[in-house]
């Protein structure tokens, strides 16, 4: 029987060694500051309201695409709880920046949702510290925006 000819194209590994995974490697990304969707939906607001005063207005289709993304992900829409939720994480100097802003974004429910979507949590934080974090964070969500 003759050996069948690959069905696909090898995929080349991504250059750099960054994963999130239980050990985070963010490379040259490691202490750098992130966002969370709710603050990048602000400040890109922000931006091109400045923009649309000064007559510098290019929306793209990239933009557009960005900030519907971002209107329909970001879980805290008034500027009062997003600012409120980055006191909370700011708080947690066991944690790296990019957990922060994942845990802000994602609002996970219980610790153990959390510890499955952020790995690199697993030994931070526990799981009673960690739920108390959510359920704060919970608090200020408004399900109707």
């Amino acid at each position: 029987m003759a050996a069948t000819a690959p069905t696909s194209r090898s995929r080349e590994q991504p250059a750099g060694d960054e994963e999130a995974t239980s050990d985070l490697k963010l490379g040259e990304f490691q202490n750098v500051p992130t966002l969370t969707l709710s603050e990048a939906r602000v400040l890109i607001n922000a931006v091109m309201d400045r923009r649309k005063q000064q007559r510098k207005v290019e929306e793209t289709e990239t933009l557009v695409k960005t900030l519907d993304y971002l209107d329909v992900f970001a879980r805290f829409k008034q500027k009062e709880n997003i600012e409120a939720v980055e006191r909370m994480l700011v708080g947690h100097d066991e944690l790296e920046l990019f957990e922060r802003s994942q845990l802000g974004s994602l609002c996970c429910e219980t610790s153990e949702e959390a510890k499955t979507l952020i790995p690199s949590l697993a030994n931070k934080i526990s799981d009673i510290d960690l739920q108390e974090l959510l359920d704060e964070i919970s608090k200020l969500r408004n399900f109707t925006e």
